[in-house]
């Protein structure tokens, strides 16, 4: 089940995905009012429309036209469809005015509010929260009814389980349906019916999956994403008001918000581009020299900031693992998936001259290897997916670590076996999959041909010890999904994951 649904979401980006529910949303929106189970009319669900949409839509292009930028159209429609969903609806000229300028506003804090090319912000948020602040619109957050929850529900569980939140989600949810449910109770209500209320009338999971999931705007770490959901969590459930400002959910997501950007990374690392290498026909290891030493762990990954023209709709920012060690000052590598069909971004990384300047916007990801080094490691890496298992075994090697670790490799074909020299230097023991179509592949003294794919009883043929060794899992999603499903069968209850989801 799991393995089917990370295959089906990791065939498309972040931001199709996220689309491609809002649209749902919207459609469902125009029906529910056209029969009447909506408080607002067609012409109000119209109009709100075609003033938040087009209200983004002006202040992205003409902020993007101001700074010689190119408007990303993916996240333009999202922020506008978010907008549609959470101002109050009208039809009147002042009210869709006052949705207008939320719109442009939203459109806008991508380029006015953002840092090295970061949102600070969650953009519709700010849209929302300039509306109030001006007197002109407010939020209302219709998208919370009843008629509407499964959809939102669906869509949220999506968008958490895509981009590997689900924890995040859950201390949201606890966080704040139980300060709500507490104040409901307290003034009376069952336990039951406060339920229900707070599902069908507060945007709780709208604004946790739709909103709070933005990559851009998320800090790095867990524990620190955490924390942001708590803040949020709070700030919405208390319900208080500053002065006449009423702190509704836009401006408990903003201020959640501030709050992350000061947990991240707040300085760009200026990267040189130094040279490359094919690790396979379709794989390649970037060289890049930064100005100063880039200060990460072992596992972790950075994004890259390299603006573009005709950039598709996956933008001008991706992240991707590091393959060095910490240790290496005069340089950051990272390893990748080069193919025909692959993005704008990737297209235009590869075709960078010699000494071209790009940024490094982030350090993220909690993908570390146990503090302990007693504990055995099974490492297991589909494809690209070892390059962070690259890093961590350059990291265990300069540190002079004696650490038991095998990396079970599952590769298409054996040219595409990656960093085999790399491997092979630094004694790692390998467990490979490999079709054997051409006949066993020869393969150095540490390693060991397992089969065609991996299976529960080839594993521990393999690794008798399997059960007794912390598992380590990185690749595609479809990838991950079968393999977790491999390693429970052979009797690992738990499995730590890295999946390649890009945005």
């Amino acid at each position: 089940m799991t393995a089917a649904l990370d295959g089906l979401l990791g065939r498309m980006t972040m931001y199709r995905l996220t689309l491609t529910l809002l649209l749902v949303l919207t459609v469902e929106a125009l029906v529910l009012s056209l029969t009447g189970l909506l408080a607002y009319t067609p012409a109000e669900i119209t109009g709100t429309l075609v003033a938040a949409v087009g209200g983004t839509v002006i202040g992205t292009r003409v902020m993007a036209l101001i700074l010689r930028l190119r408007p990303h159209g993916d996240s333009s429609l999202i922020t506008g469809l978010i907008v549609f969903l959470i101002m109050f609806p009208s039809s009147t000229a002042a009210g869709l005015g006052g949705i207008l300028v939320a719109g442009a506003a939203a459109g806008a804090s991508k380029f006015l509010l953002a840092f090295r090319g970061r949102h600070i912000f969650n953009p519709a948020a700010t849209g929302a929260v300039v509306a109030t602040l001006l007197g002109v619109g407010a939020a209302a957050w219709w998208v919370a009814n009843a008629y509407m929850l499964p959809v939102v529900a669906v869509g949220a569980a999506l968008l958490l389980y895509r981009t590997r939140k689900l924890s995040m989600g859950a201390v949201f949810l606890v966080v704040a349906i139980g300060i709500l449910l507490f104040n409901l109770v307290q003034g009376g209500m069952t336990v039951s019916a406060g339920l229900q209320l707070v599902l069908t009338s507060y945007p709780v999971l709208f604004l946790l999956g739709f909103m709070m999931t933005e990559p851009l705007t998320l800090p790095p770490l867990r524990r620190q994403q955490w924390l942001f959901a708590v803040i949020v969590a709070v700030v919405l459930a208390l319900q208080t008001s500053i002065g006449p400002v009423f702190l509704g959910p836009e401006f408990a997501l903003v201020i959640g918000n501030a709050v992350a950007f000061l947990l991240g990374q707040r300085r760009g690392v200026r990267l040189s581009f130094a040279g490359s290498r094919h690790l396979t026909p379709t794989s390649t290891e970037l060289v890049f020299e930064p100005t100063r030493p880039v200060r990460f762990k072992a596992g972790q990954y950075m994004e890259l900031s390299l603006p573009h023209r005709g950039a598709d709709s996956r933008g001008s920012r991706r992240v991707f693992s590091i393959t060095s060690a910490p240790q290496r000052a005069d340089a950051v590598t990272f390893g990748l998936r080069t193919t025909d069909s692959g993005s704008s971004f990737k297209k235009a990384l590869l075709d960078l001259p010699k000494d071209a300047q790009i940024t490094g916007t982030l350090v993220g990801g909690d993908f570390h290897l146990p503090r302990d080094p007693s504990i055995p490691l099974l490492l297991a890496a589909g494809g690209i997916g070892v390059t962070p298992f690259i890093s961590q075994l350059r990291d265990i090697d300069a540190r002079g670590e004696e650490r038991d670790v095998v990396l079970v490799y599952v590769v298409r074909s054996e040219e595409e076996i990656a960093f085999r020299d790399e491997l092979t230097g630094l004694g790692t023991r390998v467990v490979l999959f490999v079709p054997s179509g051409a006949g066993t592949p020869s393969l150095p003294g540490n390693w060991t041909y397992a089969g065609d794919e991996p299976s529960a009883e080839e594993l521990l043929a393999a690794v008798p010890d399997l059960k007794q060794r912390r598992v380590l899992v990185s690749g595609s999603p479809r990838f991950i999904g079968d393999l977790r499903a491999v390693v429970r069968a052979a009797g690992v209850p738990r499995v730590k994951t890295d999946a390649f989801l890009g945005y």
